[in-house]
């Protein structure tokens, strides 16, 4: 199996060389590249072509949630997964919001930031447990609200772009998935942000947990 490659992308080389250390004695995991700020990091990912970017949020120049959303932007293929001090909700959905495929804490055991890499390289998303439960508890208060709307009817179509979009798929993954052109999802998100009144794939997430379509567990 081809090992995962990584860019590391932190303004601190102390954090970097653990970074490296951790990882290194892993044979499927390989880095590939180092970043010191978040212009150096989408630089880079354009460049090296990384399988994933390991990104921190505070950064010189650029930081990492910008760097985030240009790389979502201009290199599709590359999954961005957050190790970051700040556990704080609002950096947390930011960052989903921008494209980030998971997000853990840097007082994560070396042993779980592994499974966080190697579930977000898989295309599964992965949060730090005290990261998933802030964001369930969050998201089940506002479950309480979004149940109390009324029933918007949605078709099929709709429906099946919805829950792949909430899921965490890209446009271009989810038009794969249905074996559609990534204009048609495009216009589907238009059009389920404009009949839900939502106005981010955070508020439609939240929306599908709501309704059940998909399930987060703590």
């Amino acid at each position: 199996m081809r090992p995962i490659k990584i860019l590391l992308a932190d303004d601190h080389p102390v954090v970097r060389e653990g970074l490296r250390s951790c990882l290194r004695s892993r044979p499927h995991l390989t880095v590939v590249g180092e970043a010191a700020d978040g212009l150096e990091a989408v630089a880079l990912a354009k460049r090296l072509a990384p399988d994933l970017v390991l990104m921190d949020i505070s950064m010189p120049r650029m930081n990492g949630l910008k760097a985030t959303e240009h790389i979502r932007d201009e290199c599709s293929k590359v999954k961005v997964l957050i190790l970051t001090v700040h556990d704080n909700n609002q950096y947390i959905k930011r960052m989903i919001a921008a494209g980030a495929r998971g997000y853990v804490l840097k007082d994560t055991p070396p042993e779980t930031l592994v499974q966080a890499i190697e579930a977000v390289h898989a295309g599964d998303g992965f949060f730090s447990p005290q990261v998933a439960g802030a964001l369930v508890r969050d998201w089940q208060q506002d479950s309480r609200t979004l149940t109390l709307r009324p029933t918007v009817e949605l078709s099929q179509r709709e429906r099946a772009a919805l829950k792949l979009l909430a899921a965490g798929l890209t446009a271009k993954e989810a038009a794969i998935s249905l074996g559609v052109g990534h204009r048609t999802v495009e216009t589907y998100r238009w059009r389920l942000m404009r009949k839900l009144k939502i106005h981010s794939v955070v508020g439609l997430t939240r929306y599908a947990v709501a309704r059940g379509l998909i399930r987060v567990d703590p």
